[in-house]
Order: C-alpha cells, then sequence, then structure tokens
C-alpha cells in the first residue's frame, strides 16, 4: 500500500487538479438534454466553461446563478430557484444538475433545500429531473466532483422499486469513470456489442461529446448521451461494470437499488486488466471470445515484446487524478517501468492500490521537483504539465483533463487491448526521442584529417587508438 503524503503548503503552485465542480459538470454532459447549473459567480462558471470549450473545442451547455457581493452576504438561495425556474421554462431540459462551488460552500447554502422549495413553488416544471450536488471546489479535485455527481444521479433518477434483474439479458450497465474519454467508450461499446450485448453507459460522453455534427445550429442543452428514460432501465440489466476505484459507493447503490450484480474494474490499463473485462464478458454471455478480440489481445502481446527494450527500467514522472495515475503506474509495471514521481491531484480509494512506496497529493511544482530528484525521463499529464515538461528536457504524454495544445484529445484511446498497444507504441516512441537527444555524442580527435591538396600523395589515411598516422609514415 502506497504512503499518501499530504499537501503541507498554503498554496498551490502550477496548479494540477481541475475543481469538483468541473468534475460535476462533465457527468452531465453525458446526460441527453442536460445542463449543470453551478451554484457561484458568474466568473466560477466562465472558467469551467473555457475549460471545457478548449478540451473539447465544441459549445458547452453551463449555467450560473450569478451571486454577487449581497447575494454572497444575504443569501442566495432566489438565485437557485429563480435559475432553475428560468433555464426549466427557456430551455425545457430533461435534467438539471445544481452543483455547488467555493463561494456558495463556504456562505452554507443548503442546496437540497433550495430544489425542494423550487419544487413546491414551480410544480409545472415537474417532469424536468432536478439533481443537487455538492461540490465545492476547494476540496477533492474533477474525479471526485464526477463520481460524487454519478452517486447522486444514481440516487435520485433510478427507481427504487418495479426493478427486474435479467429481464433485460442483453444489456449490461457500465458506470464509467471521469478518466474515461469519449474515445476508450466507443471502444469499450465495440467490446460489449462484439460479445452480442448492449451496454448503457452512466454517463455516456461518447455519445454526447465525441465530436459530432448536429442540424441544429445551437442547442442550450446537451445533444446525445445517456436519456433520462434508460436510466429507469437500469435495474433490468443482467450485471453493471464499475469501471474505476472513485465509483466504487455509486456502484454499491446502484447494486443494493435494482439487485443488479456488479462486476468491479480499478482500470482497464494494459494486459491484465482487459484479461479481466473479456473474462468476465465471457462468463455473462457463457461463450468463448471472439476472434477478433483474441487477435487484439496478440496484437498487444507482440507490441509489449515490440516495446521492452525502451520501457523497461523506463523512469516515469505521473501527474493525475487518482485513477488514471493508478492504471498508468500498473500499466508501467507490466512493462518493467519505474515510477520515481507520482503526484495525484486529489486524494482517492485507487492511491490505496496503486503499486508505489509514496505518492503525493499536490501540484505540479511538486511533480517537477520530484521528477528532477528521481532523474525522470519521461512526464505523463495533461497540457498544465506541458510547461514543465519542456523546463525538465523530458517527452510528455498528454493524458487527462484539459489538454488544450492538442487536437482529438478527448477521442485518444487508453482501454482495451487496441488502446494499450498503441499507449506502448507512443510511450516508447516518446522514450527514444529522448535517448536520442541524450545519447553520447560522437569524439572527434583534435588530429582532424587533412585536406587532400595538403597530404600530397599520400592521402589515405587511419586512425588507432586515437592515433592520427598517414601511410607515409609507415
Amino acid at each position: 500500500m502506497a504512503d499518501i503524503i499530504r499537501r503541507k503548503k498554503a498554496l498551490s503552485v502550477n496548479p494540477l487538479k481541475a475543481s469538483q465542480p468541473v468534475g460535476g459538470s462533465l457527468a452531465t454532459l453525458g446526460f441527453d438534454r442536460a445542463i449543470p447549473l453551478l451554484h457561484g459567480s458568474q466568473g466560477c462558471t466562465a472558467f469551467a466553461k473555457v475549460f471545457f470549450v478548449r478540451h473539447f473545442r465544441e459549445p458547452i451547455p453551463l449555467q450560473s446563478s450569478a451571486m454577487d457581493q449581497a447575494s454572497s452576504v444575504m443569501g442566495a438561495d432566489e438565485n437557485v430557484i429563480e435559475g432553475l425556474k428560468t433555464i426549466a421554462e427557456k430551455f425545457r431540459p430533461a435534467i438539471i444538475t445544481v452543483l455547488t462551488t467555493g463561494l456558495s460552500e463556504t456562505q452554507g447554502t443548503d442546496v437540497k433545500r433550495c430544489v425542494r422549495e423550487f419544487r413546491t413553488r414551480y410544480p409545472q416544471f415537474s417532469e424536468v429531473a432536478v439533481v443537487a450536488v455538492n461540490t465545492p471546489d476547494f476540496t477533492g479535485c474533477l474525479e471526485s466532483g464526477y463520481a460524487a455527481t454519478v452517486t447522486e444521479m444514481i440516487s435520485q433518477l433510478v427507481p427504487e422499486t418495479g426493478t427486474k434483474p435479467g429481464a433485460r439479458p442483453r444489456q449490461i450497465n457500465v458506470l464509467a469513470g471521469s478518466f474515461l474519454t469519449p474515445g476508450d467508450l466507443e471502444h469499450l461499446r465495440d467490446l460489449i456489442e462484439w460479445f452480442g450485448l448492449r451496454p448503457v453507459f452512466v454517463p455516456n460522453l461518447a455519445d454526447s461529446l465525441d465530436g459530432h455534427l448536429v442540424d441544429a445550429d445551437f442547442s442550450p442543452v446537451t445533444t446525445g448521451g445517456l436519456a433520462l428514460s434508460e436510466v429507469k432501465t437500469l435495474g433490468d440489466a443482467v450485471a453493471t461494470l464499475v469501471i474505476g476505484a472513485s465509483l466504487k459507493k455509486a456502484g454499491d447503490i446502484l447494486e443494493a437499488r435494482t439487485g443488479v450484480p456488479s462486476c468491479r474494474f480499478d482500470h482497464l490499463y494494459g494486459l491484465h486488466a482487459n484479461d479481466g473485462l473479456i473474462k468476465t464478458l465471457a462468463d455473462i454471455i457463457g461463450g468463448a471470445v471472439p476472434t477478433r478480440i483474441e487477435r487484439q489481445r496478440a496484437q498487444l502481446q507482440d507490441a509489449m515484446v515490440d516495446t521492452h527494450f525502451m520501457l523497461g527500467f523506463l523512469r516515469v514522472a505521473i501527474a493525475a487524478d487518482p485513477d488514471q495515475l493508478n492504471a498508468f503506474v500498473h500499466m508501467l509495471s507490466e512493462m518493467g517501468g519505474e515510477v520515481v514521481a507520482a503526484v495525484a491531484a486529489g486524494d482517492g480509494p485507487a492511491l490505496a492500490q496503486t503499486p508505489l512506496a509514496s505518492i503525493r497529493i499536490g501540484d505540479l511544482e511538486d511533480l517537477e521537483q520530484a521528477a528532477r530528484d528521481g532523474e525522470a525521463e519521461l512526464l505523463i499529464g495533461n497540457s498544465h504539465a506541458v510547461q514543465t515538461a519542456e523546463r525538465l528536457g523530458l517527452p510528455i504524454l498528454r493524458c487527462g483533463f484539459p489538454l488544450y495544445d492538442v487536437i482529438g484529445g478527448y477521442q485518444k484511446t487508453f482501454i482495451g487491448y487496441a488502446g494499450a498497444r498503441q499507449t506502448l507504441f507512443d510511450l516508447a516512441n516518446l522514450a527514444m526521442a529522448y535517448n536520442h537527444r541524450h545519447e553520447v555524442p560522437v569524439y572527434r580527435s583534435i588530429y582532424g584529417q587533412k585536406p587532400a591538396s595538403e597530404a600530397g600523395d599520400y592521402p589515405l589515411e587511419a586512425t588507432v587508438h586515437g592515433a592520427h598516422t598517414t601511410s607515409a609514415h609507415r
């Protein structure tokens, strides 16, 4: 079990984490016709929106309760209630999530009571689902805010009665962790469908933020994602896959509420983790593994052979949210790599499962110092870590959130045999580029070769053990 080193600094230098309201918003964006409402100042929402737009390069529906100086002191309950009324009246969404920020949490706003007051005052909007979640940005990180929102949605939207586990024998629920990209979810959907099963992702970013075009010029709510009607069918599935240790509580609640058995995976990076997934899916259908998946496994094994020369004993520094950090550590361990610096954006249950001596909860300044002390050769992190890598003179594998200096980072696939194979290739190529820059320079003797015009009739020269002689001297 890793030793978790807590923060002791009074401030963050070059911050690593994205806040809990950003994580809660990300979870909301995976539902169809949904919109997050951040209860805080307009700046809180604008800052989050910039992150999302730069990462996904798509218009992002996000609203604010617009707390100002007066409401911050005198109370902002009316901002929430009237904000919900305005959104429900103008946009007619299926789901609204009310997410707190540091400002409203410091004030002490009871957002769940505000939602009850909204229901009482405006019963005409009863068809709009409203979920309130406490996501203060002075604690936790994107992962914990995402997990809290998914947990609250399951608690409030999944029916407690009338469920029939197995009534839909081909349906598989998938609680998708925050570290899974839309590209990851698309590949996971393919894997599950190859077994003849139908996945229902909670939430489903693969349908809402995969970069597709729509006919409408503008939509004030999400287009695509998990429909509210599908949430009500989760209790009829044959099984639930919980991917990410951060969603353990959400998986427990769903299993207790519906009776649908769940299978837990901390991550799906590397060979061992994907073997567990494929075996589970084969057990569910009681059949053989599809040939195409067996071929992808063989391709990954060959990639492991091809890249172990570059990745074995490679010294790596990682900065990420807990689930993704744990996933990369296990993947590198399979290849014989050494993680010499590990910094997590926040605490999480996955950190206890990480096979490292210690993990620091901190910022990118902590990563830079640890990577320098550990003589790291490669860095893994989001776009905020690029400048750190440049100062250290190291190559960087971009992952996580946000990725604003590359195009299509949200579609990159890390999971499955195919995703793991490509990730190994990317890591190996980065490692080779670093080694080429740092290889021993060519030695050139101080006894330079004379030009042919000065060598007379004997231009032939030889170098033996650093001694420069000509044929004329033999």
